[in-house]
């Protein structure tokens, strides 16, 4: 993840939902577990100063709309996903920079593997 210059910085790691994206019938029908790491990019000086919540990111209100990114409106594409979450995540009006990784660890893939994920980087300049 490379975060522009001059830009803080907010992890959110390992948000975990089941949910039922995928191309297969059987993925839309049982579902599978999905785990999302985010980064944010802002200038976190102003609320560090002033204790003000609202000069950064609620990263629990930002948490629970992940998760519910993961759970509900399913879809074929994790490539889907990612981009409906970094959309959410630049809604933030102090965030200038998103990198969402969507993780798949349980895809449908016939050989032996640990991890599939996708990471979509977006930012508002």
């Amino acid at each position: 993840m490379t975060i522009p210059p001059g830009l803080d910085r907010i992890d959110l790691r390992g948000i975990s939902a089941h949910g039922h994206h995928g191309v297969f019938a059987e993925e839309k029908k049982n579902g599978q577990t999905f785990v999302v790491d985010v980064s944010l990019g802002l200038d976190l000086g102003p609320a560090a100063r002033d204790h003000d919540l609202t000069k950064t990111v609620h990263y629990g209100i930002l948490a629970q709309q992940i998760h519910d990114a993961i759970v509900n409106d399913p879809v074929d594409l994790i490539e889907t996903v990612a981009l409906r979450m970094v959309d959410l995540c630049l809604a933030e009006e102090s965030v200038q920079w998103a990198s969402v990784t969507v993780h798949k660890p349980e895809a449908p893939i016939a050989v032996t593997f640990e991890d599939v994920a996708v990471t979509i980087e977006r930012s508002k300049q």
